[in-house]
């Protein structure tokens, strides 16, 4: 089943026949006739092909299956926030802010266009905002549609969420997995995570999107992204985020081989600074510890002609030049056992990055996500 195929006033349904315990008093809360909600009940057991309920003297007590859609569905909802929403209205809305238009939504969702502008008109009239405008040609989203587009990639996320955790009850593993890979993680842990996790979970979808911390932390507050994994911000980027540290990094000072600082043992500060660097931009983890480490020892910070986070494109650079730059070892490893770089020296004691997990406050992850995640802390245990 896809998420797109449940009905939303069914699932209402359901949540609150799990919470009352009857069928009766859930029609005294939310208004609707026994048989409405019975047949609710009975479409949604068809679509899903499990029993949600048992009946018991005291009226209705759910499944295990139950429980679990129940609690994924009363937070979908909370999302959304109005039980004047149809899914159909949500569907609409989400495929034109990810298509920048109702042309881009038309060819992504097999949607007729008008169809489209219906579903979003009738949306915008149910919230009470107006949640797209015209700027010219192209479609953009009001203060209040991005709001109302944020609140439902989380209760689409919520959705995607129980299918997987049903669909584990029946014995079968699916669903997608979304992780934000900053530059650190790249090197050894993420690749050792999945690869573990893989070997436990054949059946998931790892999906790796790579980027800084500033490009991944919106998705993930979206919920386009279940974590993030890398270099951790102190302090928390807002209280609707929550890290877990797994390990410190300590950083080395790189260079090629054959550098002129390769022929002192031990190259000083001062001599660092005489040189060139390519480094991470201003704001990041890495760039604060770099500049840390000449202004504790009292000495101007060295010219930095190349601003640059790939790591990739910091080894060319300093193949080709005298360029310097601080990174973990983890990052270089095969450039420094392959002899292209050395190492010239460790950055001063103190001076470290804290590397964890970066998830929404309050995430609750499937079964196969909190694997996923466990798989991380057992190999950075192992760095």
């Amino acid at each position: 089943m896809d998420y797109w195929n449940f009905n939303l006033r069914h699932l209402g349904a359901h949540a609150i026949v799990a919470r009352a315990g009857s069928i009766s008093a859930a029609a005294r809360i939310i208004g609707l006739t026994q048989p409405a909600i019975t047949e609710a009940l009975a479409r949604l057991e068809g679509r899903l092909g499990l029993g949600l309920f048992e009946r018991i003297p005291s009226g209705m007590s759910p499944t295990e299956a139950g429980r679990l859609l129940a609690g994924r569905a009363e937070a979908a909802l909370a999302q959304i926030g109005s039980p004047r929403v149809t899914m159909a209205q949500l569907r609409a809305l989400l495929a034109v802010a990810e298509s920048g238009g109702y042309a881009g939504a038309s060819l992504a969702t097999g949607l007729a266009e008008p169809s489209l502008h219906r579903a979003v008109r009738d949306l915008s009239v149910a919230l009470r905002r107006t949640l797209v405008e015209r700027r010219g040609r192209s479609v953009a989203l009001t203060a209040g549609g991005r709001r109302t587009v944020r609140a439902f990639r989380l209760a689409r996320a919520e959705l995607a969420a129980a299918l997987s955790e049903l669909d584990a009850l029946r014995g079968r593993e699916s669903g997608r997995i979304a992780v934000g890979a900053m530059p650190l993680s790249r090197a050894r842990l993420l690749p050792s995570a999945i690869a573990a996790f893989h070997r436990a979970h054949p059946g998931v979808t790892v999906a790796i999107v790579e980027g800084s911390h500033a490009e991944l932390i919106e998705p993930l507050r979206d919920g386009e992204l279940d974590l993030l994994v890398g270099a951790l911000r102190a302090p928390e980027p807002g209280g609707d985020v929550a890290q877990q540290p797994l390990f410190d990094d300590h950083p080395i000072v790189v260079s090629r081989a054959g550098h002129p600082l390769t022929r002192a043992k031990t190259p000083g500060i001062a001599a660092l600074a005489r040189y060139p660097w390519t480094i991470a931009a201003p704001g990041t983890p890495l760039r604060a510890q770099w500049e840390r480490m000449f202004r504790e020892s009292g000495v101007a910070l060295p010219e930095v002609p190349v601003e640059c986070g790939s790591v990739m494109t910091i080894r060319q650079v300093l193949l080709e030049s005298d360029f310097l730059t601080l990174l973990s070892r983890d990052q270089v490893a095969v450039e420094l056992e392959a002899g292209w770089l050395v190492k010239l020296c460790d950055a001063p004691p103190g001076l470290k990055r804290t590397i964890g997990i970066t998830t929404r406050a309050g995430w609750r992850p499937t079964a196969a996500q909190q694997a996923f995640a466990d798989a991380l802390k057992r190999c950075a245990g192992t760095l």
